[in-house]
């Protein structure tokens, strides 16, 4: 008897499961978002992917919105939350914050009132310091969006999106729900026959806006703890569509691995960490790489940024 009281239990709960999300954040999502992405950045920080790539670099925009404002992003925030909005998005953050207004307000920012907060303004976007532990950013549109569901005391606006992320791990670091993502994607994906000529690499002929302008209810779900973990899943239109995305992907790995370097053999078990599975209309990509080769690739990546601009050399060519 217990134990089928446990069962049940238990089903109930998996069955009911959502990403873990601040109540603070979810709570001033606009209406009419298409999209959210969460990081839980305490639990990022912590890991070696983040402290390789991420730690170290310096990021001029950010070091510098930190010197006008006293707010490190870097430092002080805990959990971010991104919200697409059909005017552009919001970030949401939970975190420590110590603002300054005196380094701003010896810039071109205007201070704006909404309702019972300041907001501050530079041309189309801005930014606003609720309290000590919560902060919104974004254009001006989201940004005020965001404040008045935060005071309309509704909060539903999150929940449609919310469920379709019943498949993501609680536990999850990064994760991110959508029903317009797919559009941004195809937006930023080559067309078939456009530019560079046959030899331009179009794509071999594939379509790729239109494969994936027909994804959606989309979601994404990574984990750095111990190498990189992450899961992509989407559903097409068409079940022609899912075979051709499939294809693609798969094409891709298959390029990655006859692009691997003939002294680097081990980067072959990169793309062997990756998976791509097709069933009916729905697509799932899979990606299990080890901490070894997350290394490799975060050299490579670092690399890659600091040779920009100096020609098509590889990470292991002579600057």
């Amino acid at each position: 008897m217990r134990f089928s009281l446990l069962l049940g239990v238990a089903a109930a709960l998996s069955a009911g499961a959502q990403p873990r999300i601040d109540n603070v954040l979810v709570r001033m999502v606009p209406p009419g978002s298409t999209s959210l992405v969460s990081a839980r950045m305490d639990l990022v920080k912590a890991t070696e992917f983040y402290k390789k790539l991420l730690e170290q670099r310096k990021l001029p925009q950010v070091e510098a919105f930190a010197k006008e404002t006293g707010f490190d992003p870097r430092r002080d925030v805990r959990e971010l939350l991104f919200a697409s909005t059909p005017s552009g998005g919001v970030l949401l953050a939970r975190g420590s914050f110590k603002f300054n207004a005196e380094p701003i307000e010896k810039t071109q920012a205007k201070l704006v009132r909404h309702g019972g907060y300041s907001i501050w303004s530079l041309e189309t976007s801005g930014f606003c310091i609720l309290d000590a532990t919560l902060a919104a950013a974004g254009d001006t549109k989201s940004l005020e969006a965001a404040l008045d569901e935060w005071t309309s005391g509704t909060h539903k606006a999150a929940q449609p999106l919310l469920a379709l992320a019943k498949q993501i791990d609680p536990k999850t670091q990064f994760w991110g729900v959508s029903t317009g993502f797919a559009n941004f994607l195809a937006d930023n994906m080559p067309k078939a026959g456009g530019g560079g000529g046959r030899a331009g690499g179009n794509g071999g002929g594939i379509d790729f806006s239109k494969i994936f302008r027909g994804l959606a209810d989309t979601w994404f779900q990574a984990d750095f703890t111990t190498g990189f973990r992450a899961d992509f899943h989407g559903n097409t239109a068409t079940e022609p569509d899912a075979v051709n995305l499939r294809d693609t992907a798969k094409g891709l790995i298959g390029f990655g691995r006859l692009s691997v370097p003939e002294n680097q053999p081990e980067m072959l078990k990169l793309w062997d960490g990756i998976l791509v599975e097709q069933q009916a209309k729905s697509l799932t990509i899979r990606a299990d790489i080890p901490q070894n080769l997350v290394d490799r690739l975060v050299q490579m990546l670092s690399a890659a940024q600091s040779g920009r601009g100096r020609g098509a050399r590889g990470p292991d060519s002579p600057l």
